[in-house]
């Protein structure tokens, strides 16, 4: 299936490494101009000079924001503009017992994993609506439906961002724009020595570059029949036939 995604601007927040650079990369392999977005600007100016090495062509442009807050969101629409494609990937994790997270620790991972991505569709959502066309693409993970003991704040707010990706979806309902949510399974990166893989049916981790793969036709025009939905990237993790 040939892909091309020339004169289609996308950003991907939280992009300076990992999963969202490595969706980053595949965009811009693909043709798109692609914006990427970390908290400092030596990162995210690394991460653009990073995928330029990979895709000598790609027309990479770095901003850093930090889109914990309703400041950062505007600075970074502000230099950015419109937007066709946005990948809501930034997120935080980690492994904590659960009579331990208190209420800051709560609120913080609402305002990164949920209320990040809220802002940014409330931003770009209404212009893709008025273009007719648009693709706003949520990264979850299988805890969105598989709550882990060691992690539950995690999975909670990974199973609230496949609702707001369905609730904007049924917002955006005819207008020629697609709101969908990707489920990714254990994938491999820093740290990822310590992720169980034994569940998954591809008997590893995910590859990052995987993860863009979908992101890529989910973004293009052969997915426009996709929207409301969350599609899985899992290698056959998460054990139930719907998400």
């Amino acid at each position: 299936m040939n892909i091309d995604l020339t004169g289609r601007r996308a950003l991907v927040s939280g992009s300076s490494q990992g999963i969202g650079l490595a969706i980053a990369t595949e965009l811009a392999r693909s043709g798109a101009a692609v914006v990427v977005n970390g908290r400092t600007q030596e990162k995210t100016e690394r991460a653009a000079s990073t995928i330029r090495q990979e895709v000598p062509e790609a027309e990479v442009t770095a901003v850093a924001a930090d889109l914990a807050s309703q400041a950062g969101a505007d600075e970074l629409k502000a230099k950015v503009g419109e937007l066709d494609i946005l990948v809501n990937n930034l997120g935080i994790y980690g492994a904590k017992p659960v009579f331990e997270i208190d209420d800051d620790e709560w609120r913080r991972y609402f305002e990164v994993n949920v209320l990040s991505a809220v802002r940014l569709i409330r931003q770009y959502l209404p212009g893709m609506m008025e273009r007719g066309f648009g693709r706003v693409l949520s990264i979850a993970a299988e805890s969105a439906v598989a709550t882990p003991l060691h992690m539950v704040h995690n999975g909670v707010t990974k199973t609230a961002l496949l609702a707001v990706t369905r609730g904007f979806a049924k917002a955006a309902a005819g207008t020629g724009v697609t709101v969908n949510s990707v489920l990714a399974g254990p994938t491999r990166g820093p740290g990822s020595e310590e992720l169980d893989d034994s569940h998954s049916l591809i008997q590893r981790l995910v590859e990052p570059a995987e993860i863009g793969n979908l992101v890529v036709y989910l973004s293009s025009t052969k997915a426009s029949a996709t929207t409301g939905g969350a599609i899985r990237v899992d290698g056959g993790y998460i054990d139930s036939i719907l998400p």
